[in-house]
């Protein structure tokens, strides 16, 4: 018999399988929306936004990504699948292959990338805590550490991460580590001035809004891989959707309001430094933790989707990609990656306008057997809206470019999908 974490993404979770409830997915994606990726992208907004337009526009991109990542979580739910075998239904069993591939690359780069978010924010802490010469603060040991463990955890698979780690005692320190943030931020920040203070104008507000709604959708391609083990699917939409706005919303905004009050000057790190003088670290550490969480989901995502290409065991794949993104994360400069995953992620928004057409609208929530062809209206719409995308990103960038893209990208599914549908009810 398969184990929830071997199970295979090809296959659907069969309903004894399916236990997380509302509460354990508002454990999982509130954990997922609190990371320091989440307070350095909040650090972003500041100088540009400012207090009030930043935290505007942080609320309004959440608000509306949220609510796509739970509609497409409702997708794994509904048909039992891993998101890049879901993703099959929309686009054939062919034309999934190449998501498949790009979602395998982003995700050992992101993992990668959470690697060293973690060790640089370790190698800090350690160095305020022993020196700058002691022997915490080398980047190889904590490269390793976090790679093995963010690896092991990706290994034993969600239902175990999930309901024995984030449900007994994880979720609970990340709560103490944001409240106490908070906190410090209300006991020590003239808020009043921040608020009144309006930004220097260098980002305008629709690409801050572009911003924030990023973070929610970058989980759209991961999402169904968890979801899957979902009771039920108003349970998965509200656990999920509640989760990370609250989350990615609190992160979000305290690394706007830190960033204002504590670390103005745009220095390098200044936001870690902010908040590792702030209660001794503590706070910096827990968050620091549960980075490792994210990674987590990097790399148990990455094992499973590259599992609809290779038919291998997810736990070997897991170890497998776990040990790539350590050495990535070892020897690779991740400059010039970056640029490259944000291309990459640029194709799965509009793709997923498709698949939430597909699902809700065309097919209306019925899991059908996968077409081995491809299927070109799918896949034409999808090339539109990621057309549509590099068009608004280079000429109008003030438009933003993400929910654009998605809309359009549905808006074809959505007539090419009803045409192909009234000439096969003619012929």
């Amino acid at each position: 018999m398969n184990t929830p974490s071997t199970y295979s993404p090809d296959l659907a979770v069969p309903a004894s399988k399916r236990v997380f409830g509302a509460r354990d997915l508002f454990s999982l994606w509130f954990s997922l929306g609190i990371g320091l990726m989440v307070l350095q992208t909040g650090a972003l907004l500041a100088p540009g936004l400012g207090l009030a337009f930043g935290l505007l526009a942080i609320a309004l991109g959440t608000a509306v990504g949220v609510l796509l990542l739970a509609a497409v979580g409702v997708i794994g739910s509904d048909t039992g699948l891993a998101s890049m075998a879901a993703i099959k239904l929309s686009l054939g069993n062919h034309g999934a292959s190449l998501p498949a591939v790009l979602n395998l690359l982003q995700l050992i780069g992101w993992g990668a990338f959470e690697i060293i978010v973690m060790r640089d924010a370790a190698s800090l802490l350690a160095a305020r805590a022993f020196g700058e010469e002691s022997i915490w603060t080398q980047p190889l040991l904590w490269t390793l550490l976090f790679g093995g463990l963010a690896t092991l955890l990706a290994v034993t698979g969600p239902l175990t991460f999930v309901r024995q780690i984030l449900r007994k005692w994880g979720i609970w320190l990340l709560l103490a580590a944001c409240v106490w943030l908070t906190w410090n931020l209300f006991a020590k920040a003239d808020l009043a001035a921040l608020w009144a203070q309006r930004g220097d104008g260098s980002l305008p507000f629709a690409l801050g809004f572009d911003i924030a709604i990023a973070m929610p959708l970058s989980w759209l391609p991961l999402i169904a891989d968890y979801s899957r083990f979902g009771k039920r699917a108003g349970s998965v939409f509200t656990g999920t959707a509640l989760g990370f706005f609250i989350g990615n919303l609190w992160l979000m905004g305290l690394g706007v309001a830190y960033t204002l009050a504590f670390a103005p000057s745009g220095e390098v790190n200044a936001l870690l430094l902010a908040l590792a003088g702030a209660g001794l670290g503590i706070p910096l550490l827990l968050i620091l933790l549960d980075e490792s969480e994210n990674a987590f989901a990097d790399i148990h995502s990455a094992a499973v989707s590259s599992g609809t290409l290779l038919k291998l065991k997810v736990e070997h794949l897991a170890l497998a990609i776990g040990a790539v993104c350590t050495l990535i994360a070892c020897f690779a400069p991740l400059a010039q990656y970056q640029n490259f995953l944000l291309l990459i992620g640029s194709v799965f928004a509009p793709l997923f306008g498709v698949v939430l057409v597909d699902h809700f609208i065309l097919r209306r929530r019925a899991t059908i057997s996968m077409p081995h062809a491809l299927r070109w209206s799918a896949l034409l719409a999808w090339a539109g809206g990621v057309a549509t995308y590099h068009l608004l990103a280079n000429f109008y960038p003030e438009l933003g470019a993400t929910l654009p893209a998605l809309i359009l990208a549905g808006v074809l599914q959505f007539v090419l999908g009803s045409l192909g549908s009234a000439k096969a009810v003619t012929a």
